[in-house]
């Protein structure tokens, strides 16, 4: 059903998309263009176009188009759902799931289990019925990412990323110890001059873009690997791995960026231990907090079980050899008559 609206007093002669925009911020001027293209906007019962001047006590009547399908099949693909209402959901991607469809993907996608999830639920992001994914996640990299239902939570999550006003922490398995408890990474990232597939820290001048991690120790493993807590302040590809392989401990599981198993743990990992496990934001439409988190995967959970066995063992052989080498220090010496006896 048309919505009606009066232009206010004051207003003379102003556009009608400036006008209706105005009054209706929830709406996108997007979702606005879409209307006066399709005739949906009309003035005294006629169709208009979006830069026909208005003027107090004009009677403006539009709506919105149908969205129109996403041309991609709804595949029914079971999802870790953390949060869902009428406007977005989060969810819990695994580790393997690609996030957006594009060459080489099968009808696998995090795409296509949305569009079967929120089946009746979209109302379309860009005149598409869609779910609109403002950020992404690696392949290999499990946990939280966000998918906006309609229009406006899209505008509204996509700008908290783009102004970098919410909380993203990841919880990462790297090899070794760092000598510090927490720290802060300021690299700038690029594209890898060499290996046009990997990303590389790189200087400004050579194409490198700010990039800002702060780091802190969570568990350690002994010397085998460690724990760490990533929260990111900016959302470059790559960024968490290339800046903890600057700080001399690249993440298990990650041989594109140098990882080699040890041989001191029997079961070494399939993928990046990499996990996107707590997002604080606000609600783009009612405004609220929200404080999510996405419990651990199983092989993440998996791994952090047979470290914690390693480095228990690994502590245990070191007790043995230091309790057995200070017996060693204690045992006394032979008197030196004792000697002089044995060659009578």
């Amino acid at each position: 059903m048309p919505t009606s609206y009066i232009v206010p007093p004051g207003v003379r002669r102003a556009r009608a998309d400036k006008i209706l925009s105005t009054a209706f911020a929830e709406h996108s001027r997007v979702a606005f263009q879409r209307s006066f293209t399709t005739g949906l906007v009309l003035l005294q019962g006629k169709p208009i176009t979006r830069d026909q001047p208005v003027s107090e006590g004009d009677v403006l009547e539009f709506s919105f188009p149908e969205a129109r399908p996403a041309g991609l099949r709804a595949m029914p693909i079971p999802l870790e759902v953390i949060y869902e209402d009428r406007h977005m959901l989060a969810i819990n991607k695994p580790a393997g799931m690609v996030v957006h469809p594009g060459a080489g993907t099968a009808e696998d996608t995090l795409v296509h289990a949305l569009l079967a999830h929120c089946k009746g639920s979209l109302s379309g992001v860009g005149g598409v019925e869609r779910p609109g994914i403002v950020h992404r996640l690696d392949r290999e990299t499990s946990g939280i990412i966000l998918a906006a239902k309609n229009d406006i939570a899209h505008r509204g999550l996509s700008e908290q990323f783009s102004g970098r006003t919410l909380q993203k922490e990841y919880l990462a398995l790297v090899v070794g110890a760092p000598a510090l408890l927490s720290g802060s990474i300021r690299k700038s990232i690029g594209r890898n001059k060499q290996q046009r597939h990997k990303m590389a820290v790189v200087d400004e001048e050579h194409g490198g873009r700010e990039a800002h991690t702060d780091w802190e120790v969570v568990e350690r493993f002994g010397d085998l690997a460690t724990l760490i807590r990533c929260t990111i302040h900016t959302g470059r590809t790559h960024q968490i791995r290339v800046h903890l392989k600057a700080l001399g401990h690249i993440i298990m599981g990650d041989p594109i960026y140098g990882w080699k198993p040890d041989p001191r743990l029997p079961h070494p990992p399939e993928r990046v231990m990499l996990h996107a496990e707590h997002i604080v934001f606000t609600h783009p439409v009612s405004g609220k907090t929200l404080d999510l988190r996405a419990p651990l995967p199983k092989d993440f959970e998996a791994q952090l079980t047979l470290l914690r066995k390693a480095a228990k063992s690994a502590v245990k052989v070191k007790r043995v050899a230091t309790a057995t080498a200070t017996k060693l220090r204690k045992k006394p010496a032979l008197p030196s008559y004792h000697e002089h006896e044995s060659r009578k």
